[in-house]
């Protein structure tokens, strides 16, 4: 007996027999069935593999590679991005097709963004058991959204934003067990949005935004205990906002971490229960038809950082339960009918960085600490609101009369004609400019009595004693006392424009900003040139003494990354001013996030700008054993060349203990500061690395750290995205459209940020190692530092 077995086919037995008698015959016949049996088993114990496509060991299995084929043919592919897809199927799972990533003979990713595809996407996509995350985001893909994709059960991201796809949203996703995250955001999609999805509980991020969706929010969804970020503005969705959010299951509470609502339909009161959500720090609800009061519960939310209920019918008084939203950075209730009075909600513990109250009903006096922050559109269009620009003077009350005043038609008794206000608004005004004139012509006499002299180059110059700031635009001018020389003190450092110190008190100026320090001012001298000026705070600084040995060693660094400070000024009133070079292309934060999108800031650029910083950094901690401790994007300050100087360093040693802690809770609250600074409260050089680390990771994303990741730790962020093997999604859209970009640079440069911002600060490089990689990773012609270029460590895989 013989049996030939073929194991890509159906098995064939052949038996050779010779001549036997009948009992041979039927033994025979006997042993062949047993045979037969026997193969029967082992054929379905151990079944034969499907048929496969199999190049230099790598394994493709043959419903993948018929799902990639039908995947192919129903795109539109012009830019022939998918010419390495070839039929025979080499390549497949060794690199060789472009986007493709595969794990034991599966695909895994299917990752095609910014490549210009038309089409739409098979119906075959459930073939591919394995597909962790499909990318297939800024194409113009269109058709609808298949409901195959609810069959494949290792789904994790479905990333199909800034297409064309219409339809509905499959309610079919909510199959999909691993599903983390779904952006389907600005498509053509419309119908309502499917309860389904709250059944994927480990679904924490969900952007449907800039679509057509109607109808409401599914309570499911609200109840959802995993969905950390819910984005479903620009929509056309109704209704009322349920009132279901918070609903805590057994031993799990909810998540959510922001909600942003706006641009909807959306009519009804607030949810009371949005208070439940401890974790919020972000709701926006803006351009809808919501009515009723701010529920007073909201001052619960201790986490919250940005509220936005503008253009909306909100009525009523804003809480004075929101004083205890001591996180709370951005505030915009503007276009409703709140009324009442602004003193009665904000207490001294709020630290806005952004407030608007404008076109409402509000009344009273706007608090210094307002107006002297905000100009005045964000209190605009409030008729009885008064204090908050030198128009809008709040007049003092009339003196109570013993005899009873006669029934007026105007609203309260107790208002003043309208003669009454003309007389005095024009006798404040009067009295104004007869102000200005004096301190204009006691500049004027002083300057012609001191003539231009000037200081020398390390000495006391003449007096001219100020009583306040800089005269300045967005503040009333300060009165300017004539004084002799020993009423002020003007020291000059080497390389500095000629001016005195009448000259620099007598300067136009305006407000730049406001920080801890103190405040900032641009000051335009009567030559016409400009610098900038800091003015701080006072108490914070040490005595006088100890302020001027370490000034005077700070004023005389040079280095063409780091700001140079001119001179400075101690005002016979403990007044201390700190002039620098003006900077006209302003903060690294302005240049990154107040533009346009016609302004685009390519690769070249944001290598330049973090090169610069390493340089600077590197001659602060190498040659003048300074640590900066309070290092951001706005304390990087950029010349006419986009070439940055790192500004503000050394301050902390002309501060005290206190104020030096307060810089560091505010590096802290934007995203900058080290986690070991929570209880180290003492910056060092590893400290200054994370800094410059997450500066790094703001060129790469193009993202802010205080406020684009809705409250999460940009670091953390990146971390999780390039651990989900994403990594492409991380960095800004700029920089994948630039076509000076090179892979390798991005992903070297990332690395290199990651490991700056190690939570472990030993794990941390120190400067001059980060400065070595990042001249490998992007050579300069020629360096300005003359530091040498080193070993740039290895890409990070996508």
């Amino acid at each position: 007996m013989e049996s030939n077995f073929n194991p890509q086919k159906t098995p064939n037995f052949s038996i050779k027999t010779t001549t036997f008698d009948q009992p041979n015959i039927l033994f025979t016949h006997h042993f062949t069935f047993v045979f037969h049996l026997l193969l029967i088993c082992i054929f379905f114990t151990h079944p034969l593999p499907v048929s496969t496509q199999s190049w230099d060991g790598i394994i493709v299995t043959e419903s993948d590679f018929q799902a990639l084929q039908s995947f192919k043919q129903e795109l539109i592919d012009p830019n022939g991005f998918l010419k390495s897809w070839n039929d025979s199927g080499y390549g497949a799972c060794s690199g060789g097709w472009q986007g493709i990533k595969c794990a034991q003979g599966q695909v895994i990713v299917i990752q095609l963004p910014w490549r210009g595809l038309g089409g739409q996407i098979t119906s075959k996509i459930g073939q591919f058991q394995a597909l962790r995350k499909l990318s297939l985001h800024d194409n113009v893909i269109a058709g609808s959204i298949p409901k195959e994709l609810g069959f494949i059960p290792n789904l994790r991201g479905l990333q199909l934003f800034n297409n064309r796809f219409t339809g509905s949203i499959p309610p079919a996703l909510g199959s999909c067990p691993l599903l983390q995250t779904i952006d389907l955001s600005n498509n053509s999609l419309v119908g309502t949005i499917p309860a389904s999805l709250a059944n994927c509980s480990k679904l924490y991020r969900v952007n449907l935004s800039s679509n057509s969706l109607s109808g409401s929010i599914p309570i499911p969804i609200a109840k959802s205990n995993s969905i950390m970020f819910l984005a479903l503005q620009f929509n056309k969705l109704s209704g009322v906002i349920p009132d279901s959010w918070g609903i805590e299951k057994i031993g799990v509470k909810p998540m959510f971490q922001s909600l942003t609502f706006d641009h909807n339909f959306f009519s009804g009161p607030l949810p009371v229960s949005l208070s439940k959500l401890t974790d919020l720090q972000e709701i926006s609800v803006s351009h809808n038809q919501i009515t009723g009061t701010v529920p007073v519960e909201f001052g619960e939310l201790s986490k919250l950082q940005v509220i936005d209920l503008s253009y909306n019918f909100i009525n009523g008084s804003i809480p004075t339960s929101f004083s205890n939203l001591t996180s709370l950075k951005s505030m915009n209730f503007a276009h409703n009918n709140l009324t009442g009075e602004i003193p009665t909600f904000l207490g001294e513990k709020l630290n806005l960085s952004s407030f608007n109250v404008s076109y409402n009903n509000l009344s009273g006096s706007v608090p210094t600490q307002l107006s002297s922050k905000f100009d005045s559109s964000a209190f605009v269009g409030n008729l009885d609101l008064c204090g908050y620009s030198l128009s809008t003077p709040c007049l003092p009350s009339s003196p109570p009369s013993t005899i009873p005043s006669p029934p007026s038609n105007h609203r309260g008794s107790n208002k003043l004609t309208t003669k009454e206000i003309i007389l005095i608004a024009a006798g404040a005004v009067i009295a104004i400019l007869l102000i200005i004139c004096c301190i204009l012509l006691c500049c004027l006499f002083k300057k012609r009595q001191g003539g231009r002299q000037k200081d020398a180059a390390a000495g006391g110059g003449p007096g001219g004693g100020s009583g306040g700031p800089v005269a300045g635009k967005m503040e009333p001018p300060p009165q300017v006392e004539a004084a002799g020389e020993a009423g002020g003190k003007l020291v000059h450092f080497e390389g500095t424009m000629g001016f005195t110190a009448d000259d620099l008190l007598c300067a136009t100026a305006e407000i730049m900003g406001k920080s801890t320090y103190g405040t900032v001012y641009k000051a335009t001298l009567e030559d016409g040139d400009q610098v900038a000026v800091k003015r701080l705070r006072e108490k914070i600084t040490k005595s006088q003494r100890e302020f001027e040995i370490e000034v005077n060693l700070i004023g005389k660094i040079r280095h063409p990354n780091l700001l140079a400070m001119r001179a400075y000024y101690l005002g016979p009133k403990g007044e201390k001013l700190l002039v620098f070079d003006y900077m006209p292309k302003g903060s690294l934060t302005t240049f990154l996030h107040a533009r346009g999108p016609e302004t685009p800031v390519n690769w070249l650029t944001r290598m330049q700008i973090a090169k610069g910083m390493a340089r600077g950094l590197l001659s602060l901690h190498t040659h003048h054993n300074i640590i900066h401790g309070n290092l951001t994007s706005s304390n990087v300050l950029l010349d006419e060349n986009i070439n940055p100087k790192i500004a503000d360093f050394g301050l902390s040693r002309l501060m005290t203990t206190a104020a030096n802690s307060n810089v560091i809770a505010t590096a802290g609250a934007l995203g900058y500061r080290a986690p070991e600074l929570s209880k180290l409260k003492k910056a060092n050089t590893k400290t200054d690395i994370y800094s410059l680390g997450v500066i790094i990771l703001e060129l790469l994303t193009g993202k802010s750290p205080g406020e684009a990741m809705n409250g999460v730790d940009l670091p953390q962020w990146v971390a999780s995205i390039v651990k989900e093997e994403w990594t492409n999604e991380v960095f800004d859209l700029e920089l994948m459209k630039d076509a000076s970009v090179i892979g390798d640079e991005l992903l070297n440069t990332l690395k290199l940020a990651l490991h700056c911002v190690d939570p472990s600060p030993s794990a941390r490089p120190e400067v001059q190692l980060v400065l070595q990689q990042l001249e490998e990773i992007r050579p300069d012609a020629a360096t300005s530092s003359g530091d040498d270029g080193g070993g740039a460590g290895p890409s990070i895989s996508e």
